[in-house]
């Protein structure tokens, strides 16, 4: 691994807060993705093992969605010291790619929220997706964003109702990050509003 853990680390960091203090913003993890080794057998994606180097430690607990979920834990165990825990404990859910159909929605509905008083104590969900582009069905409002702006992200299900629900007592909430296979990074903290545009004869409506 060509990685360095200090400043590539801090560099991966500076641009998930650049994506979560200004949702919308596309950040480019590429660069740092590169220089990782190879191809892994836990089938996690490299920006995915770059945000889980970036944001573990021995002091939090995460949780795997996936197929080949045993595995991913054990790689993510191996380089991070994190521990694994049930999903409504877990500080970090990943749900990769393989996952069944519906478990970003599960992990959405299972995750911590946090509390009234704790609201930091609320998990994190960190999801692999298609393809993340500017512009497209989702228009995003809220703190960061100065009036709205439009991103698509390629993931199926009815995750944006069920994230609605989970954040609708603010500040509980959980704050949802999305990678794509390009090594693109899209944050969308709780604080932001979704709005999925629909097609109406050949016209996009709100």
């Amino acid at each position: 691994m060509k990685l360095d853990i200090v400043h590539d680390l801090q560099s991966v960091y500076r641009k998930l807060v650049d994506s979560t203090s200004r949702p919308g913003l596309i950040s480019d993890l590429g660069k740092e993705a590169a220089l990782l080794d190879g191809e892994n057998e836990t089938g996690c994606s490299h920006s995915l093992l770059l945000l889980a180097l970036t944001l573990l430690d021995q002091e939090v607990t995460f949780k795997v969605f996936s197929a080949n979920a045993e595995a991913a834990e054990k790689e993510i165990n191996q380089v991070t010291f994190a521990k694994t825990a049930e999903a409504d404990q877990a500080d970090y859910l990943f749900i990769l790619h393989d996952a069944g159909k519906g478990s970003l929605e599960d992990a959405i509905q299972r995750a911590n929220p946090g509390t009234f008083l704790n609201p930091h104590k609320s998990a994190v969900i960190i999801a692999e997706t298609g393809a993340i582009r500017e512009g497209g069905h989702l228009i995003l409002k809220g703190p960061g964003i100065q009036t709205s702006t439009a991103v698509n992200v390629d993931m199926d299900g009815n995750w944006i109702r069920r994230r609605e629900e989970k954040n609708k007592e603010y500040p509980v909430g959980v704050d949802l990050i999305f990678v794509d296979q390009d090594n693109q990074l899209l944050s969308l903290p709780r604080t932001t509003q979704v709005t999925e545009k629909r097609v109406v004869m050949n016209e996009w409506v709100m």
